[in-house]
This record gives C-alpha cells, structure tokens and sequence, in this order.
C-alpha cells in the first residue's frame, strides 16, 4: 500500500473518531434532560388527580402537598364542612326555671348560680325551685368571667320572678365565713325559700367542704376588693349579676362575713318578699363625709345636688337589680371619678335610686351597725358583748315604718361580730331568736 493511501486512510479514521466524540456528550445531555422532565411530568399527573378527587381541606400552606406530608393530628371529618375560625364567644348557661311544684331533691340548700359562672373550686348547680346541691365538678373558661358579658346576661333575665320567690344572700366577705355554722342554723329546713352567693378575695380557696352546708359549692368568681375602692361596688355588682341567673330569686341582701341574723327565717323571708319598698338607706349630707365627697367631674350625669350618701348594706327587689346591673350611665361615671377619698360602697347606689328610681327605698338599711364611735370603721363586738339584754334591744329596740304601718321590728341583721362571739349566739338563737 502506498504511504499516499496510508495517510487518506488514517485522516478518515480521525474523522470518524472526532464525529463520534462529539456526538456521545449531547446524546447523554439529552438524557438526562429527557428523565427528569418525564418524571415530573408523570407527578403532576398523579398530583392533580389527588386534589381532584379529595374532599379534605386541612388548614396549611401547602393543603396541596398532602399527598407527601401528613395532614395535621386535628383533622376535620371528612363529611363536616370547613369554615372560617371564629372568635372565641362566651358560652353561659342559664338553667330553665323549675315549677315550684317539682318535689324537692335529697340534697343540701339552694340553687341559683349559672353553670357557666360557678369558681373554678366549686361544682356546677343546677337551677332549681328546691336548690339541689352540686352534682359533679365544672372548670371555668377564662372569657365567662368577663364582667360585662356577665352584667349582659343578667341585664336581660326575666325582671318579674319565676317560680316561688326565693331570697337571695349575697356575702362578700374578705377570706372566710366564721359565722357560717350560725348561719346554716338559720337556713336549715327551709330550702327552696333562699339562695346563697359568696364573693371572697381570689387569693382565698377554702371553702365549705360539708354538703350539707348552705355555703357548700357558693362562691363566684370573683375579683380583689380593695376598701373604699370602686372594685367594693364591682364586687356588689358581680353578686347581684350572678343572683340574677336564678330567675326564682325576688329580693337581694348584701351581707358581711361580720353579720349575724337576729330573727327567725319565716321572719326574715316574710319581711322582705312582702315589703313594698327596697331598704336602701338614703340621704343627704352636707358635711366633708357627704356632699364633700363629690367630684364636680362627675356633671352633668350627677350633679351635687342629687349625691347621696348611704349604708353599703343593700336590699333590693329583682326589678331594681336589674336596673342596676344594666346601668351603663352612672356606674361609669362613679368608676371614672369617684377615687380617691369619695368611698363609692356609700354613694353610687343611694345616688342612683335617687336619681333613677326615687320613692322605691325605704331611706333606711335592714342591718343594724354601730356608728357612734366616729372614725371610717363601725364598731366591733366580742364574745363578752353579746348578751342577751343586748340582743333583745337589737330585735325591738326601735320603731321604724313599715308598709305604710310603724314597727318595733326594723332590723333583721346586726354587724360586726368578731367571730369569738359565735358560741354565744349559738347559745342564744334557740330560745331568743327562734332557730337553731
């Protein structure tokens, strides 16, 4: 072979060689182009018909990476529709009124708090003409403790009594009730006649561990009352509200873990569920502890003229709570003004009764209380002081007008009683006041 054939033979070789180098890097790049665009192609097929025959929606970003991710543990049933979250709503409860025929439950004394406002260390009570006792423990959701949606509900409850009128003692005390033996002396045999609400300082978690106590499974949620602050008036407000729930209860006594009962209950129930008029006591005052109290901030929704001045020591009618629990006028004024050294537990109510509802009270308060002393505290009595003289005096000592008629019979309730002194009216109630 010639070197001439040689070389044409040994060029076309290369060439071949060089065609086939550059060839073998786009057949592969085109592979591996190819693969990938195939696989992904085949996942938006199976993507898509997922989301298509799927009828669970879960609440994420990416609902449409189900398929790959594990839908949250709350998952919704697949048959229930999903809709936008709501805001947390209170949810209160209150129990339908009961004839006061039904027969009366093996339990303890009266009903009358909602369900939905029992304290956290209570128990649920259902409502009741009879008032059974607690039957199962209840937890309290944070938002029905709000005050206003509680003074809303009781604002709107039924403002004539349903059932047979029950009374209704609201105790706002500070820690514990030391007279409560007395007490469930007092109340015993007459269940279905009364309710009983006690408001302590949160901090205080004791309370009545015997079933058969009044006191058993009575305590409301309640605040920190501080003395002559309008959180006294708040507190007042919170018993009224949650008494307001048992729609059964007609007339509403506040009371102090201090009071003593110094008549029977037939007496007491009879006096009040039948007076025509509420007991709030009522007047004016010229001097530094009356109208020198008033704020001139507080016109034109109270001017001076109308401030009044009054015992803490309340009665009111189921009409006239209401009116006081849905009163959005004058409450905000006294609680934006009425600060410091004004003691609104003494003015807002005799000032708002004048003002709203005058001629309804009485001017005089059913709880008796020893002022003559001077200084911003009554007097306080010890075991050597209740006598049985003096207990007497208590009881007729007075005269006063009662439905239109004078009485000896004026106050029903005496304070402050140190509870060393509760042996003695133990002693005593049988024979001078008629119980226990």
């Amino acid at each position: 072979m010639s070197t001439k054939n040689q070389k044409q033979q040994q060029q076309h070789v290369a060439l071949q060689m060089a065609v086939a180098a550059m060839a073998t890097p786009c057949t592969i790049k085109l592979l591996l182009f190819a693969i990938p665009l195939a696989i992904g192609f085949a996942l938006g097929i199976v993507a898509t018909l997922s989301l298509v025959s799927s009828t669970t929606s879960y609440a994420l970003p990416g609902a449409a990476l189900g398929l790959f991710f594990p839908p949250p543990t709350a998952k919704l049933p697949s048959s229930s529709p999903v809709r936008a979250r709501q805001p947390s709503q209170p949810v209160l409860q209150v129990a339908p009124a009961v004839d006061a025929r039904s027969p009366p439950a093996p339990v303890a004394p009266d009903a009358g708090i909602s369900t939905a406002y029992v304290h956290a260390a209570a128990v649920a009570v259902p409502e009741s003409s009879e008032g059974e006792r607690p039957a199962g423990a209840a937890s309290i959701k944070k938002e029905e403790d709000d005050d206003e949606e509680l003074m809303s509900r009781a604002a709107a409850a039924p403002r004539s009594v349903v059932g047979a009128p029950k009374v209704a003692f609201l105790f706002l005390a500070k820690w514990d009730l030391p007279m409560a033996p007395l007490w469930d002396k007092f109340f015993q045999g007459h269940r279905g006649l009364y309710s009983v609400y006690v408001h302590t300082d949160p901090a205080f978690n004791a309370s009545a561990t015997d079933q058969r106590s009044a006191f058993y499974g009575r305590h409301i949620p309640s605040k920190e009352v501080r003395w002559g602050h309008i959180s006294m008036v708040e507190a007042e407000r919170r018993l009224l509200a949650h008494a307001l729930l048992d729609h059964s209860n007609a007339r509403f006594l506040l009371l102090s873990e201090s009071h003593v009962p110094l008549f029977d209950f037939p007496t007491v129930y009879s006096y009040l569920v039948n007076s025509t008029k509420v007991f709030v006591e009522s007047y004016d005052e010229l001097g530094g502890t009356g109208r020198g109290r008033y704020k001139r901030g507080m016109a034109p929704a109270v001017a001076a003229w109308q401030w009044r001045k009054g015992s803490q020591w309340f009665e009111l009618d189921r009409a006239l709570a209401a009116s006081v629990v849905a009163d959005a006028v004058y409450f905000p004024v006294f609680r934006r003004h009425c600060t410091r050294n004004c003691y609104a537990d003494e003015h807002y109510l005799p000032t708002f009764l004048h003002i709203r509802h005058r001629g309804a009270a009485a001017k005089r308060s059913v709880t008796w209380v020893d002022w003559s002393h001077g200084g911003p505290h009554p007097s306080r009595f010890t075991r050597m002081e209740v006598t049985v003289d003096f207990l007497r005096w208590l009881r007729g000592g007075t005269t006063c007008d009662y439905n239109g008629r004078t009485t000896t019979v004026c106050f029903l309730f005496a304070r402050k009683f140190l509870p060393n002194s509760l042996t003695r009216f133990l002693r005593f109630a049988p024979k001078l006041m008629g119980f226990g």
